[in-house]
């Protein structure tokens, strides 16, 4: 199996990774096209994870084949690793050194790493080159943790949750940078709990649950198969939020209108959002 002569970055069959009795992944299949943005959605304990981890060759499996470039990332050389970003959950810079100094050091790492100072840029801490890592916020410890992740030029970015700690200036940011290097070319497969920030970057998604993947295809796809009733929402006489799901929304509308008299209070009518896709799917439904 090889990813370069069929154009994926990413093939994967039948993956799975037990942890004594827990299994962790059930078989999960996955196909990356090269230059694509991939976005992997599921609740924690999904899975996801655990399969960023084989994909970076960060942890073995128990069967399945996995191509990642061209290898298989349990023998990946050094070569193949310089060609692989990650940008992890948690945070991995040295607290006593400074950014600048942190994002020189680790470009030292890759035989054809982007400037320091345009990532710094690229990542919005350009203002905070000479802090300490020590004094930086939550937020822009993630930007730095970024900058580390796509110092290498990587032909391949694996971002598990990277906009946590995020404010919504620096999400908005991070997201023109996820295009910028799509745009140049860079494949990256993106793990995030923001059903909006997966709906904006990624042009396929999966969605997996259990282990496995429950569904896959474009936002506009999963919501036309998995979300086609229509939804309203209305509020009670004693102020309790209604909500029914319907394929006769305009029926139920009238059935509401009679009832009330008139006026429908708090009346929103609408097709199922991405999120309400996603809740259903990873049985979730009943928790909003």
């Amino acid at each position: 199996m090889t990813t370069h002569a069929n154009g994926l970055a990413v093939d994967v069959r039948g993956l799975r990774k037990q942890y004594g009795d827990v299994t962790a992944v059930d078989g999960i299949d996955l196909r990356i096209r090269r230059g694509e943005v991939f976005g992997l959605l599921g609740p924690n304990g999904a899975g996801k994870t655990t399969t960023v981890e084989i994909l970076q060759g960060n942890r073995g499996r128990d069967g399945g084949e996995v191509s990642v470039l061209g290898l298989d990332p349990a023998r990946g050389t050094r070569a193949w690793r310089s060609k692989v970003g990650i940008v992890w959950q948690d945070e991995s810079a040295p607290a006593e050194l400074t950014v600048r100094e942190t994002v020189r050091h680790f470009a030292r790492y890759y035989p054809r790493p982007r400037d320091p100072e345009q990532v710094l840029e690229l990542v919005g801490l350009e203002g905070k080159a000479n802090s300490r890592i020590k004094a930086l916020s939550g937020g822009q410890r993630r930007r730095l943790d970024v900058a580390l992740g796509v110092i290498g030029d990587p032909e391949l970015l694996l971002l598990d949750e990277p906009t946590t700690g995020f404010d919504p200036a620096a999400r908005r940011q991070f997201w023109e940078l996820i295009r910028l290097l799509a745009d140049e070319g860079t494949t990256i497969l993106l793990t995030t709990h923001y059903l909006e920030e997966a709906e904006a970057l990624a042009h396929r998604l999966a969605v997996v649950a259990r282990g496995r993947v429950v569904a896959e295809g474009t936002a506009t796809a999963l919501r036309d198969r998995f979300g086609s009733e229509a939804v309203v929402d209305w509020t009670e006489a004693d102020g309790t939020r209604r909500r029914e799901r319907t394929d006769t929304p305009t029926r139920t509308v009238a059935e509401l209108a009679r009832r009330f008299d008139g006026e429908i209070p708090g009346l929103r009518v609408g097709r199922p959002t991405l999120e309400d896709v996603y809740l259903r799917l990873t049985g979730q439904e009943d928790a909003r």
